[in-house]
């Protein structure tokens, strides 16, 4: 009995649910009639392609095809779904879209997105796809009411967390900025980018990057916190490289070079070459003499000239020996000089570098 008194009570509750989409779909045909009547309110005949009727058919059989093509792709939807539609109306109000169901879908515009910013006209066209939560199944108007907003929101934290594995390269324009960095959104997220994270150095004005394009990768998701942390540093770092290496390319081995001496370090000095490119110049390459102590000879801020001798792996090797040589060589070729058994042959340092501006 109970099984039985258990099948009825399902069979009740069966009949039910069908007679509430019965009644909803009837509604949605008054509206959608309704609807037609304001765009054609004298009656003109529309030029729509018309189905030619199958004679061998009766009406009913044709209503009851219908109906049962109706309730076959029947799904029941409720608050909290989502659905994945295309845009067929956009407006300042809101969009519409086919959802593939009897009933249209509408997003209005404040549920479009989370940014302040967001311009409906200029970000949303006819034919775009994109998904919505429903938050209403009727607006009184036949249409079911989705927020794009919540759909983001509850989707966009698992697309977030992917960009940064794959270290998606992320172009927006910045809407937002605070003492402490810049706010950029993603997916419809708040992003954060720090002052430490806008360019290679610190940013200690961040006004000026107010409305300007940037680009960035997520570094941080916690959705938990609701936290989205954005830098654009590593791919100017990328980027910087990329450039560098390409003069460094165009560099060959033998060119005399004059640059400025950057840092000095026990076993050598760095010198700038010019175009943001540096070279290394070995503490044995300063003389033909050994060189004890590199501050002795050279200082942060000196003018040197230096022979490239090497270009590898972006990096470059200089030479003041080499160079020094290279003089000696030069001058010995175009005056010859006469020894005598009574005379020394010998040039030293000092001699190489009298002529030479360093």
């Amino acid at each position: 009995m109970e099984e039985e008194k258990k099948s009825i009570e399902e069979l009740v509750s069966e009949d039910t649910e069908k007679q509430e989409t019965i009644a909803e779909l009837e509604k949605a045909e008054e509206e959608r009639k309704r609807r037609e009547r304001e765009k054609n309110p004298h009656g003109l005949i529309r030029s729509t392609v018309q189905a030619t009727p199958n004679p061998e058919l009766s009406a009913g059989e044709g209503m009851a095809d219908y109906q049962n093509e109706l309730e076959a792709s029947f799904r029941q939807i409720h608050v909290g779904d989502v659905l994945t539609g295309r845009v067929i109306d956009v407006d300042e109000t809101g969009v519409l879209m086919d959802l593939s169901y009897y009933a249209p879908g509408r997003i209005p515009v404040e549920e479009m997105s989370a940014d302040p910013h967001f311009d409906i006209l200029s970000a949303v066209k006819i034919g775009d796809e994109f998904q919505g939560t429903v938050i209403k199944r009727d607006d009184g108007k036949g249409n079911i009411v989705l927020s794009r907003k919540q759909a983001d929101d509850e989707l966009s934290w698992d697309k977030l967390r992917k960009m940064m594995e794959e270290k998606t390269v992320i172009e927006g324009k910045i809407t937002e900025v605070v003492k402490a960095g810049a706010i950029l959104y993603v997916e419809g997220i708040r992003g954060f980018i720090p002052a430490s994270k806008l360019a290679l150095e610190y940013v200690e004005n961040t006004e000026e990057y107010l409305n300007k394009p940037i680009r960035v990768q997520v570094i941080g998701v916690e959705e938990d916190g609701k936290r989205l942390v954005l830098s654009a540093k590593e791919l100017l770092q990328e980027q910087a490289i990329e450039e560098k290496n390409k003069k460094i390319s165009r560099l060959v081995p033998g060119n005399i070079v004059e640059g400025t001496v950057e840092t000095l370090k026990d076993y050598g000095a760095f010198v700038d070459i010019g175009d943001g490119v540096s070279g290394l110049l070995h503490i044995s390459q300063i003389s033909e003499q050994r060189v004890k102590n590199i501050r002795a000879v050279l200082k942060e801020g000196q003018k040197v000239k230096a022979v490239i001798t090497k270009v590898d792996n972006g990096k470059v090797s200089l030479s003041m020996k080499a160079l020094i040589e290279q003089i000696a060589t030069e001058r010995a070729e175009e005056e010859p000089e006469e020894y005598s058994d009574n005379e020394t042959a010998s040039t030293s340092l000092g001699d190489l570098l009298k002529g030479l501006k360093l």
